[in-house]
């Protein structure tokens, strides 16, 4: 996949969070996008993933040199973000199988070795709604990073992780994102290490 931003820009009444970005992801490359808490990351990665519209600008999506129209670029997304909800009410396995009907396992991957990376298999009848906040992020990245995408966006990705589940998390990251695009927001330098090149937000004000 390949994103052009062409002056991208967005308001919220008559706020400006960011305006004229010009800007080309490529394919299979990382990308941090970085910037003071509240200048506008979280905005921009949902504009990228078609969940938000421009208030000016465009935004392009090819794969394979054809052209992905905004509304059909989610077939193309996973997400993971503190504030994206999970299904409380399911089990990881409930879980896992509703996610998967919509999504593709990366190659080599299945529903046992996904619940045995994700490090629950005794807990995998276990309700969401009972899981701590780091087991839910957990969850969240590996359903993300696991599943068959061309454009990987993670928003905090170490939100509510101890150390040794961000080592995890980074080791999942650097094993499962070859030939895809991953795009990080964070100020961690920790999440930049994988990414190829940084964008700041606070150059767009």
């Amino acid at each position: 996949m390949t994103i052009k931003v062409s002056k991208l820009s967005k308001r919220y009444n008559y706020q400006t969070i960011f305006k004229n970005i010009d800007y080309t992801f490529e394919a299979n490359k990382a990308y941090g996008i970085i910037g003071n808490n509240g200048s506008g990351k979280s905005t921009f990665l949902k504009l990228l993933s078609g969940f938000l519209t421009p208030s000016e600008g465009e935004i392009s999506y090819t794969i394979n040199d054809a052209a992905i129209e905004r509304e059909y670029i989610y077939k193309h997304v996973t997400y993971c973000a503190p504030y994206i909800q999970l299904i409380e009410e399911y089990s990881v396995q409930e879980l896992v199988d509703f996610h998967f009907t919509f999504k593709k396992f990366v190659s080599n991957v299945d529903k046992k070795l996904f619940v045995e990376i994700l490090g629950l298999k005794n807990t995998k009848d276990k309700f969401i709604k009972d899981f701590s906040s780091g087991m839910k992020q957990r969850l969240k990245l590996a359903l993300t990073l696991l599943s068959d995408s061309s454009l990987i966006i993670l928003d905090e990705p170490a939100t509510n992780l101890d150390e040794s589940a961000i080592d995890w998390m980074h080791h999942l990251i650097e094993k499962y994102k070859n030939n895809r695009m991953l795009i990080v927001a964070s100020n961690r330098k920790q999440e930049h290490q994988y990414c190829d090149e940084l964008l700041n937000i606070m150059d767009f004000k």
